[in-house]
């Protein structure tokens, strides 16, 4: 697959636009109203994700044109259904939607599909995974899991893996006091040290007004880029409290810069 090509798709890649924070926030308030014009505008500026991306699957042996356009399906998926109350960078949103297009694209137009010996594997270790769940009344580790079936884990991680059908950072897990948990909490971004919204509006004033608690945890979620379960773990709460206590920090934090 040649990735290095200039054009592809009738798109001159050396000229792909680029869109300042500034431009994407007032396209995407447009885009809210419904302005296709605005949308265009928007997924032509992010086009250079498309391209990142797609670069991942040099060894696909897959034509760069048709992986483009499959990105750009996933990039406008994206689009659509980006929520900017969540305070999360729309590339952080986008990459992986556009990796799992990409991905269900090349598992539909693979020939090689599974082999039953690696479902066999899966099924075996979802089900001893369900059996220690019950008798343990606890998460079940992947060592566990293998000692449970006499499988090696890599064995067993690389059948889960191919399984697996990608889902959206949107997917609720469960229910805990009434407050839904997605995957995206389950998700930590790794860029947070360098690039989050909080460095980048300097909130210094505004995370003095909040609890120590609070604090605390907004240190841990967007300076530490720890997801929700890891923030739990470490001050020995609820993964639904630091829920609530996150979203109640960032609406502190919003109020009072606004």
């Amino acid at each position: 697959m040649a990735l290095n090509k200039v054009e592809i798709c009738g798109v001159n890649t050396a000229k792909l636009p680029l869109l300042n924070n500034q431009e994407k926030e007032e396209l995407f308030e447009k885009i809210e109203q419904g302005d296709l014009e605005a949308r265009e505008k928007y997924i032509k500026g992010n086009l250079r994700l498309v391209l990142s991306v797609i670069q991942r699957f040099g060894n696909s042996g897959e034509n760069a044109d048709d992986l483009f356009q499959v990105g750009c399906i996933g990039l406008m998926k994206a689009i659509d259904n980006f929520d900017r109350s969540l305070n999360v960078k729309f590339s952080t949103y986008a990459v992986p939607m556009i990796i799992g297009e990409v991905r269900r694209y090349l598992r539909d137009n693979n020939s090689i599909r599974v082999s039953r010996s690696l479902r066999d594997i899966a099924y075996k270790a979802i089900s001893a995974k369900e059996r220690l769940l019950k008798t343990q009344c606890k998460e079940p580790t992947i060592d566990e899991i293998a000692k449970e079936i006499d499988m090696k884990k890599e064995d067993i991680l690389f059948a889960l893996d191919a399984i697996a059908s990608p889902i959206s950072l949107h997917e609720p897990l469960y229910q805990e006091g009434g407050d839904t948990l997605y995957l995206m909490d389950q998700v930590g971004d790794k860029k947070n040290t360098e690039e989050t919204w909080v460095e980048d509006l300097s909130l210094k004033e505004a995370m003095k007004r909040l609890s120590d608690r609070e604090k605390r945890i907004i240190d841990l979620r967007f300076f530490r880029g720890k997801t929700q379960t890891e923030v739990a773990e470490e001050i020995s709460i609820s993964q639904a409290q630091v829920s609530r206590l996150e979203k109640n920090a960032l609406k502190s934090m919003r109020n009072y810069l606004s």
